[in-house]
């Protein structure tokens, strides 16, 4: 029985569509409605967004994520995402379908990976595949190609990084200062220097300039290159 008719026969789905174009979560809502009978779709425009909706409990069978959307760039979503929510599987759905990027989101734990020009019925099949259980990626894309071994051991580094610790990582490399940070999310400016510290001591850096360096390399060139320089 094809991927598609197997995803219909559990009753009901929970689906959160994240990305910041409206005109495109409307499009996933009807590739989605038109695959599943029952389901439940959620949206969110940012990633606080999407926080905010898994922190309030109930389960998900599939986060859509862009890559990059308000709140997070490249691949700190789908890290922070895999490492508060490990049992939730994310698809990320992008405009950037360079093979390098789509290696590195597998690599980070994501279950598929959507090209954004994809068809609406290879997309629905894409999804239906991972509902089911299993992993889809563009099969003209070779995932072979591995990481070298010094960008290996930085991203064996960032996968040691708590949740908390990932969501400050994101918040650095957007040029917010520590005050800046403790007040999005909800926490003393002492807890977000000795979170810095966590970083800085991971990821084997010596400043949090260099900790965003760090990560702008796993991103591709999708975060920035500099960061202020408060200790």
């Amino acid at each position: 029985m094809p991927d598609a008719e197997r995803a219909t026969e559990i009753s009901t789905y929970r689906l959160l569509i994240a990305d910041d174009h409206p005109l495109f979560r409307g499009a996933m809502r009807e590739a989605v409605s038109g695959l599943l009978e029952k389901v439940g779709i959620a949206e969110a425009g940012s990633f606080d967004e999407v926080a905010d909706l898994l922190e309030r409990g109930g389960d998900v069978d599939l986060v859509l994520l862009d890559l990059t959307m308000p709140g997070a760039r490249g691949f700190s979503g789908l890290m922070y995402l895999r490492a508060q929510y490990p049992g939730v599987p994310v698809m990320v759905v992008s405009a950037n379908d360079e093979p390098a990027a789509i290696r590195r989101c597998m690599e980070f734990g994501a279950s598929g990976f959507i090209p954004k020009t994809l068809g609406v019925e290879a997309m629905r099949a894409a999804i239906s595949r991972v509902l089911n259980g299993g992993v889809w990626t563009p099969p003209d894309v070779d995932l072979r190609g591995g990481s070298d071994g010094e960008t290996g051991e930085l991203m064996s580094r960032m996968a040691t990084l708590t949740p908390q610790q990932v969501r400050v990582l994101m918040m650095l490399s957007e040029g917010l200062l520590n005050k800046q940070i403790a007040f999005q999310l909800g926490v003393s400016e002492a807890t977000v220097k000795a979170h810095v510290s966590a970083i800085l001591q991971k990821l084997g850096v010596e400043s949090r300039t260099q900790a965003v360096i760090a990560a702008a390399r796993i991103e591709a060139g999708h975060w920035p290159q500099s960061a202020p320089t408060e200790a």
